[in-house]
């Protein structure tokens, strides 16, 4: 018998290569899927936290402690019962204490907190010493220019209001060297709605008034153990230390549950993602292997029916019809396997996993066991039958009513799955393969109609005389197993034009929400001293306006404001019609500016007929650096008088522009001032006619806020005689912007906006009123919902207070490869440098893209398929239609209608196949509800691009015509060879 194999394969190479092509090709799908999955969970887990913010990688354990007799001695006792309670190695773990204090200035009793960060100054930028002694301490730049202090003052900071101070000496001003990294992602140990923190010592809080202080422990949770590497489960490890460190009191502050949720949703999709591609090229692989067997069966069936004559047993004969088949079979799983890894590798990367190892070989084994499962039913159905129809030439016609039958039920099926991808299980059950078997559903409907056509115009045709047209019709409806053929191939287009689709589509969502984070082609990450220095670097370093724009990104407040240089937006940004119209928000706008202030000292009449003495102060900030410049003229007594005051640090063009006057006296206080001068040099500043419009001035927007009155003769300033007030306003502000605050908004109206004017308070200590010009769904960095507004305008308004927020500067496309220079050489300090391409390149690791690729991978190796099933229908085809021409010829059929009847068969199939494939892949877009697939980490800040474009369409329908046209051709290519020889030969 073995011989009688060996000796089958061997005369029957042709059939042997497809086979074994058709195996190797679907057994590298399989056996790559595991090793895909595997190295692309891997790589999403990575990507995912890799972009995670570093509070989402980082564990704080706190708890409130007495630190008076030794705090250095809590805090190493603290961190040692902390290492014992965590069963898992960190990194770089850092200690510290924070007490929330208060410091009293006009205004108000921000809070501030004193702390101790262990490696402090290594993470600091100091203006000054690094605080080394008790009662020493660094404050923020920010704060020192709001408090008005610097490094020699002191800082005096009480637990309540009438408390006994604390007094801390100011050695330097810090800033963050790296405010997004590990060391800072801890909020106990930033501004977290108040002042920035004043960082002193250890040995400080052996103070009275800092005891009972929150001991923290801050551990860097490694990669490796996020990612779950090896199958750690870091989620379950924190559950159980979660309760070990309730039992000794200690809080656990864990913040990785969103980034290994979404490391989760990342693998599950990536999981069921490469199962339903693998799914769908073994089925359409079995089948085309099945189509295989049965168009190579006719040259088997003589064998067959000999072997039956000589009385061997159907056994027997199923042995050695089988034996052939388990040749390739085996050949092409073995070529398959390390095929499927190096296209696992080359496409996903490198991975080492035994389960996925196991799963490999076995999904090899399952492509081997279901085709030799499809040959043996194939041969099997085929011995049924009696010795005469197995020596007989010419076989049956298109189908019985078991093809019909099982028609019907896939169509049943194709319809079940649509039904169930359009119900709330979309992503379930036949709903996974709906898209293919829509296209099944079109192919079998087209396929039979194109048959009753073919049947019924063929004979008419040739009647008619129309040859070529009628031997085409013939040849197609004659042809067994052409309509499962055409089915293979509509099926193949489709889900090739699908996976092209839905790779072009998902590519197109990265760049859309890469663009929609950064909002503009390239966006430095920049450390500003304020707004005012960040806004005048930019305009120094791109004076022309089209290449750079200052941007402050605010997402603590409620609802999160991005203001922008409005006058360079549509330059700059990468603009978007769900932002709303782009030139809805005008500039800054208001009243002429006031001259600014660039001498040494300014000179001001004052009226005053108040008893108790008062003080008057003028605040100015500088248009460069936005350092605030306090004018003290002192105390005031009544009557009128002019008084004089020096000037520190307007002297530097631009100048100094006005923000407001302070009035500190008792309720009822009032004063009028007259004008105002510059004495060194010598220039008006303030006539009355400036003083008196009151346009140009303001008071509060909260509490009993500085009554105003503007005459002709000059501005009045009244403290409110309200003795009940809680909040009494010292401050009427310079307008030198349009208020309300013209603003576009995004998202709903802020509830508070229901009940009174819309008003922010992201712009300092007090609600800022706002009008909203334009609205839109969604705003670039900030999603859907947040604010928009004017940088300068936003700034002039925030005068010298320091609001939280993120600085950037935005680079238009195209930006000169100088402009990082030139900004760092105005002053700023570049931080993070990304770009589009950056941020979408970090997105193509996670589920989506990796999902996408694959499916992209298996619609390839479908077309492949189609292929070697066209290419073997073809070649068994050819002696018969060979034949059939050959007899026609005879009959004085000429010789060009021969060959183009060869060709037209092979292309009125191809094109009908494709261009059904085609309409498959568009119906079922809409009708299975195919979409690009959405981010696992559930961003939809933007709709998703369509799954299947007009372009992606026909670059897969150009790319599906050269290989099954190739494929035809080259099928349909030997026989018109042969007619053309016989031509020749025959001379006609």
């Amino acid at each position: 018998m073995l011989a009688l194999v060996w000796g089958a394969v061997r005369s029957r190479r042709a059939q042997v290569l497809t086979v074994l092509i058709l195996t190797a090709l679907a057994t590298a799908v399989a056996a790559a899927g595991p090793w895909f999955a595997a190295a692309g969970s891997t790589g999403a887990a990575a990507a995912d936290v890799a972009a995670a913010p570093a509070g989402e990688r980082t564990l704080s354990i706190r708890k409130i402690s007495q630190s008076k007799d030794d705090p250095q001695g809590v805090l190493d006792q603290f961190a040692a019962n902390v290492r014992g309670l965590i069963p898992l190695p960190s990194t770089d773990p850092v200690g510290g204490l924070v007490v929330p204090l208060i410091i009293t200035q006009a205004g108000g009793t921000p809070s501030m907190a004193v702390a101790y960060r262990e490696d402090l100054c290594e993470h600091l930028r100091l203006q000054g010493s690094c605080p080394a002694k008790p009662f020493e301490t660094a404050i923020s730049v920010n704060t020192a220019q709001q408090l008005g202090l610097g490094p020699g003052d002191r800082l005096d900071l009480r637990p309540a209001p009438d408390a006994q101070p604390l007094t801390l000496r100011i050695v330097a001003t810090y800033a963050l060297d790296d405010p997004a990294g590990a060391y800072w992602s801890n909020p106990l140990f930033t501004a977290n709605g108040g002042l920035d923190p004043a960082f002193t010592p250890i040995a400080t809080f052996r103070s009275d008034r800092l005891a009972g202080p929150t001991v923290s422990y801050d551990v860097q949770v490694p990669d490796r153990l996020i990612r779950g590497d090896d199958g750690y489960d870091l989620a379950g490890v924190l559950r159980k230390a979660d309760r070990d460190l309730g039992q000794a009191s200690l809080r656990l502050v864990n913040s990785t549950g969103p980034l290994l949720d979404t490391i989760a949703r990342d693998r599950a999709a990536i999981r069921q993602g490469v199962l339903v591609a693998v799914v769908q090229v073994l089925v359409l692989a079995w089948f085309a292997i099945g189509l295989a067997g049965r168009y190579t069966g006719r040259d088997r069936r003589g064998d067959a029916a000999l072997l039956k004559l000589r009385g061997n047993t159907r056994g027997a004969q199923l042995r050695l019809a089988i034996g052939q088949h388990l040749v390739p079979l085996v050949l092409g799983s073995l070529l398959g396997l390390p095929l499927g890894y190096a296209l696992a590798r080359l496409l996903a990367g490198p991975t080492q996993s035994r389960d996925a190892l196991v799963l490999s070989v076995a999904a090899a084994a399952a492509v081997l066991v279901g085709g030799f499962a499809v040959l043996a039913l194939t041969e099997a159905l085929a011995l049924r039958r009696p010795v005469a129809d197995l020596l007989r030439e010419v076989t049956g016609g298109r189908g019985d009513w078991r093809s019909g039958l099982a028609d019907v039920l896939l169509l049943a099926v194709a319809v079940a799955a649509i039904y169930q991808s359009r119900a709330d299980a979309a992503g379930t059950g036949l709903a996974l393969a709906a898209p293919a078997l829509v296209a099944l559903a079109v192919a079998l409907l087209v396929a039979r109609l194109f048959g009753r056509i073919a049947d019924r115009g063929g004979g008419a045709a040739v009647r008619t005389g129309r040859l070529r047209l009628g031997l085409t019709a013939v040849q197609i409806s004659r042809r067994p197993g052409s309509d499962r053929v055409f089915a293979l191939v509509v099926v193949a287009v489709a889900v090739f034009a699908t996976a092209v689709g839905g790779y072009a589509g998902e590519r197109t969502a990265r760049l859309q929400r890469s663009a929609a984070e950064l909002g503009a082609t390239r966006v430095l990450t920049v450390q500003a001293t304020n707004r005012t220095a960040l806004l005048a670097a930019v305009r120094a370093a791109d004076p022309a306006g089209d290449q750079a724009m200052a941007v402050a990104v605010d997402t603590t407040s409620d609802p999160p404001v991005l203001a922008v240089d409005s006058g360079r937006l549509a330059a700059v940004a990468r603009w978007r019609p769900e932002y709303g119209p782009l030139g809805a928000l005008p500039a800054a706008d208001g009243p002429a500016p006031l001259p600014r202030i660039t001498g040494h000292r300014l000179a001001v009449r004052v009226g005053y007929a108040g008893k108790a003495p008062a003080r008057l102060t003028l605040m100015l900030q500088h248009e460069g650096t936005g350092a605030p410049v306090p004018v003290r003229f002192g105390r005031v007594g009544a009557g009128e008088h002019t008084l004089e005051a020096p000037v520190s640090g307007c002297t530097e063009p631009p100048g100094c522009r006005i923000l407001r006057w302070e009035l500190a006296g008792p309720p009822g206080t009032a004063l009028r001032i007259r004008d105002l001068e510059q004495l060194d040099p010598a220039a008006a500043i303030l006539d009355p006619s400036r003083l008196g419009d009151v346009a140009r001035w303001r008071s509060g927007t909260a509490g009993a806020a500085l009554d105003l009155a503007a005459t002709g003769d000059g501005l009045t300033l009244a403290v409110d005689a309200d003795p009940g007030a809680k909040q009494v306003g010292t401050a009427a502000y310079a307008v030198d912007t349009d208020l309300p605050l013209p603003v576009v908004l995004a998202g709903p109206a802020p509830p508070q906006w229901q009940f009174g004017e819309p008003a922010l308070l992201a712009f300092g200590g007090e609600p800022t009123p706002v009008r909203v010009v334009a609205s839109g769904t969604a705003l670039p960095v900030l999603g859907r919902r947040g604010v928009l507004a004017d940088l300068d305008a936003t700034r002039r308004v925030i005068g010298d207070s320091t609001p939280p927020g993120q600085f950037q500067v935005w680079l238009a496309p195209g930006a000169r490869p100088g402009i990082a220079g030139a900004l760092t050489r105005a002053g700023l300090t570049i931080g993070a440098d990304e770009t589009i391409d950056d941020r979408a390149g970090r997105l193509d690791e996670q589920a989506p893209a990796v999902v996408t690729r694959f499916s992209l991978l298996a619609g390839v190796v479908v077309l492949l398929i189609a292929a070697a099933a066209l290419a073997v229908a073809g070649a068994v085809d050819r002696r018969s239609w060979l034949d059939q021409l050959r007899a026609l010829r005879v009959q004085g059929l000429p010789s060009r209608v021969a060959v183009l009847t060869a060709y037209a068969g092979m292309v009125s199939l191809l094109l009908l196949a494709l261009l059904s494939g085609l309409v498959a892949a568009v119906l079922a877009r809409p009708t299975a509800r195919i979409t690009v697939p959405a981010f696992t980490d559930g961003w939809d800040v933007l709709p998703l691009p369509g799954a299947l474009g007009a372009s992606a369409l026909g670059l897969a329908g150009l790319i599906a015509l050269l290989v099954l046209g190739l494929t035809g051709w080259l099928a349909v290519l030997p026989l018109t060879r042969r007619l053309r020889r016989d031509a020749r030969g025959t001379g006609r």
